[in-house]
């Protein structure tokens, strides 16, 4: 058995959750933070038997596209004197990041 964690853009989660749904998939969304955006984005736990890990992370893979975003850029690093003048920068948002772990043991009580 595998434990998928994929951690996803908010605008495509409750999509791909659909999906996964409809599939047979349970799906665990986790609403977390970071990256170089520093915005929000949705983390999905899902456990699988081995034979259907290919087509899980398939199934992501194809739902969860990149994209591309102009954005402002907050600098953290000024100092009090220096002021702060916002830059547009064009970022990829999207996508999915996806860490796939063995599990030992599963219960479900």
């Amino acid at each position: 058995m595998k434990l998928v964690m994929a951690i996803i853009h908010d605008e495509d989660a409750f999509h791909i959750m659909d999906v996964l749904n409809e599939k047979g998939y349970s799906v665990t969304k986790l609403a977390t933070t970071g990256g170089f955006l520093r915005a929000g984005n949705t983390t999905l736990i899902c456990g699988v038997q081995d034979d259907k890990l290919e087509d899980l992370v398939s199934i992501i893979e194809k739902k969860c596209k990149g994209r591309r975003q102009i954005t402002s850029i907050n600098s953290s690093h000024m100092s009090a004197t220096e002021s702060y003048v916002p830059y547009p920068v064009e970022v990829t948002v999207g996508g999915a990041t996806i860490f796939v772990l063995n599990v030992e043991e599963f219960r479900k009580v």
